[in-house]
């Protein structure tokens, strides 16, 4: 059997299967229960709550600038070309989710819950073909919180899950202000959560050798 052959036997397929797998019950599944949680998950002032605000901004990209800055300037004096790997795995990590979302979200087009009352609708490709203003699937804000929070449970292992109730808090505030549907938020989730190892398995060389 070849080289080739093995890998795929051996550790691609499987991974493969797992990830469909996890497709699967990350975005499938929970479009069984959208429309119940819709009708019983709701806050209409949610995010006049200091709560809320603060599990809202975790899918704020300008945050986990602001913490990448934060980082470097507290590691740079020891090792600058740790700090400034480190700082830039949580920069990309970010970005890299943010704009996937974006892609998925004109390529996936389905509205916003409240747009049919916690129906689904699909916006046609002939309306606004590259906005993403009103589309939702999947929240962009839970995804980059889930690839934000990944990286950080990377570089702070263990404070892991800080970083994880963080970014699902945020996801529950999304569904909540009746923003995002459940599977919205729960595929934001599993992509973010890629993310933030895809961009870590490109870089680990990178940032083990400083």
């Amino acid at each position: 059997m070849s080289e080739t052959n093995r890998q795929w036997g051996g550790g691609t397929a499987q991974r493969t299967l797992w990830l469909i797998g996890c497709v699967l019950v990350f975005g499938a599944l929970p479009m069984l229960a959208d429309k119940w949680v819709y009708d019983h998950a709701y806050h209409k002032n949610v995010y006049d709550l200091d709560w809320a605000r603060l599990l809202r901004v975790m899918g704020f990209a300008p945050t986990w600038g602001v913490a990448a800055l934060a980082m470097w300037l507290h590691e740079r004096p020891e090792a600058a070309a740790r700090a400034a790997a480190r700082a830039w795995y949580l920069v990309t990590v970010v970005v890299v989710g943010g704009l996937l979302a974006e892609v998925l979200k004109l390529l996936l087009r389905r509205e916003r819950p409240d747009v049919d009352d916690g129906f689904y609708s699909f916006r046609a490709w002939s309306e606004h073909p590259f906005s993403t203003s009103g589309l939702a699937w999947p929240s962009s804000h839970t995804m980059v919180a889930f690839a934000a929070a990944t990286a950080m449970a990377r570089l702070f292992p263990r404070a892991r899950w800080v970083w994880y109730a963080l970014a699902a808090g945020c996801g529950v505030t999304r569904i909540l202000a009746h923003a995002h549907f459940f599977s919205d938020v729960t595929l934001g989730m599993l992509f973010g959560w890629c993310v933030g190892w895809g961009v870590w398995f490109v870089m680990r060389d990178r940032l083990k050798s400083v």
